[in-house]
C-alpha cells in the first residue's frame, strides 16, 4: 500500500501569513490545478484573487493569501513552480512590504437610530454609500483586512445584512517588478 505523508505542524513550530503572486498562462484549467494542488495536500486557502493582467501574452495574476510553517510555504512555493502553466511565484510577504487591498460590499437593513448609526459608521471608515432605500444601504469598502473585519464587526450591532468581499489584491512597493 503506498501512502502519501504530508508535513504535519507541530504547535512548536511557528507559523505565518504569506501573500504569494503567481503569474500564469490565462487558460482554462489553471485555477482548478493551483487550488488542487492546495487542497490536494491538506493547504488552507485564505483568499484567492485573480485576473488577467497582460491581455496580449493571456497572462494572468493570482494572489493567494495562505499560513503556515516556513518549510510548508517553501513546500508550496516549490509546487507551483513546478505547474506547467506557472511561470513564477513570488512570495510578496518576504521580498517587500507589499500593499495589500482588498474590497467589500456591505449591505445594512435598519430604521431610525440604526440608520443614522450606519451612515455615521461608514463615514468613519470612509466607505461610500452605492445604494439608499428607506431600509437599506449598500457600503463600498476597500482597504486593509484588517479595517474590513473592523467594519463588518460593528455593522453587526446596526443590522448588517449581506456581505461581499473580494479578496486581497497585492503589489510589491517600489519601482521593481517581477
Amino acid at each position: 500500500m503506498n501512502q502519501t505523508h504530508y508535513p504535519v505542524q507541530t504547535r512548536s513550530e511557528p507559523t505565518s501569513r504569506h501573500t504569494l503572486a503567481v503569474i500564469v498562462d490565462n487558460e482554462p484549467g489553471v485555477l482548478a490545478r493551483i487550488s488542487g494542488l492546495f487542497s490536494g495536500r491538506g493547504y488552507n486557502i485564505e483568499s484567492l484573487t485573480v485576473s488577467e493582467t497582460e491581455h496580449e501574452k493571456h497572462i494572468s495574476r493570482i494572489t493567494i493569501v495562505t499560513a503556515g510553517t516556513a518549510q510548508v510555504i517553501e513546500q508550496i512555493k516549490n509546487q507551483l513552480e513546478r505547474l506547467v502553466p506557472v511561470h513564477r511565484v513570488v512570495d510578496l510577504t518576504l521580498t517587500s512590504d507589499a500593499i495589500e487591498r482588498e474590497m467589500a460590499l456591505v449591505k445594512v437593513v435598519g430604521r431610525g437610530e440604526q440608520r443614522v448609526e450606519a451612515l455615521r459608521l461608514a463615514a468613519a471608515f470612509g466607505a461610500r454609500t452605492l445604494d439608499a432605500t428607506l431600509t437599506s444601504f449598500v457600503f463600498e469598502l476597500t482597504g486593509a483586512s484588517e479595517d474590513i473585519e473592523r467594519f463588518i464587526r460593528l455593522m453587526t450591532a446596526v443590522g448588517l445584512a449581506e456581505v461581499s468581499r473580494t479578496g486581497i489584491a497585492a503589489i510589491s512597493r517600489g519601482p521593481d517588478s517581477f
